[in-house]
């Protein structure tokens, strides 16, 4: 992609402004009932042993309805989604050839990938990936990256871009980030974007790196909820992300947590927008595979206040492009 199809790529996806991001993996089911972070941040980081392996046999969403997801998408307002199709764990959520540590060998063996992106295109909403570089159960993070792990990744990629149509984009975590991932000397962006960019030339890769410009990503990406602030001055493009309960993927706790606001949300929207930035707001299905009805009720209200603003039809002076 030259440098001013990326600039149309790039306007096309602020002009979404208002985003659902869909945590719903391994750790739905891992850690739903306990006070730990989302994935073993001390294992990566501090060197600590595992102490949570997933045992595919216990991804079990007996009552997965997507259609349900992108329903809810919809009443709120939002035009895409990104859905967690593997995140750090390793677990990935369609029957990829290349690992045993997925949805084929589950008690639940529907495709999920494909279920989502099935149902949320049937709804007219543009539906991306994100996928997690990081991966604990295949042993890829910031101490090992080999050149098999590296081909590992490529393959899931390529059958993520070959196998499901269209996608409109990438979202990619645990990539030289400060809590953990291979690095871009071991696993150089220049290449994933290259891989990513034969297979699927319009599809965006963006990037969760902490970085603050263009440099390994086709977006810059604020993961709000880590606090990370768009900065004053800041004119696109970018992407803003956050939850509206207290961690990504789904607690028991969350059936009958208060949720935070409408106002707050619509806040949200609104400053991340100013500066040409979608927001993401995190909608995190339950064990079943069903958004818990309180979510349910506040995408509906804040569908009934939101209203998208017009389409940004000139790139602003100062828009950051790749050097």
């Amino acid at each position: 992609m030259d440098q001013q199809a990326l600039i149309q790529r790039q306007q096309w996806f602020v002009n979404q402004r208002f985003g659902m991001f869909i945590h719903f993996n391994s750790a739905t089911f891992q850690f739903a009932d306990s006070d730990i972070i989302d994935w073993e941040y001390d294992h990566e980081n501090g060197d600590e042993p595992r102490r949570f392996p997933f045992d595919p046999k216990d991804w079990n969403p007996e009552q997965l309805d997507c259609s349900q997801w992108a329903k809810a998408a919809k009443s709120a307002g939002m035009s895409f989604a990104a859905l967690t199709a593997k995140h750090h764990e390793g677990f990935s959520l369609w029957p990829t050839k290349y690992t045993e540590h997925c949805v084929r060998n589950a008690a639940s063996q529907r495709d999920v990938v494909k279920e989502y992106l099935d149902a949320f295109r049937a709804e007219g909403i543009e539906a991306g990936l994100y996928f997690s570089m990081l991966d604990l159960h295949h042993q890829i993070g910031r101490r090992k990256c080999t050149p098999a792990d590296k081909q590992f990744i490529k393959n899931q990629l390529e059958e993520l871009l070959t196998n499901y149509g269209e996608l409109p984009f990438l979202i990619i975590d645990g990539w030289n980030a400060h809590w953990g991932g291979p690095s871009y000397e071991n696993l150089p962006f220049e290449e994933i974007d290259a891989w990513v960019k034969s297979l699927q030339p319009q599809c965006l890769l963006m990037n969760i790196s902490c970085e603050t410009n263009l440099n390994h990503t086709d977006v810059v990406f604020y993961e709000n909820a880590a606090g990370q602030e768009v900065e004053d001055g800041f004119v696109g493009p970018g992407a803003s992300c956050n939850v509206l309960t207290k961690t990504w993927f789904w607690r028991t706790t969350d059936t009958a947590r208060e949720l935070k606001s409408v106002d707050w949300a619509l806040d949200m929207v609104r400053d991340c927008n100013r500066q040409n930035v979608t927001f993401l707001l995190n909608g995190a299905p339950n064990r079943q595979g069903l958004l818990d009805a309180n979510v349910l009720e506040r995408f509906r209200e804040i569908g009934q206040r939101y209203r998208k603003p017009g389409d940004l039809t000139v790139i602003p002076e100062g828009w950051l492009t790749r050097g």
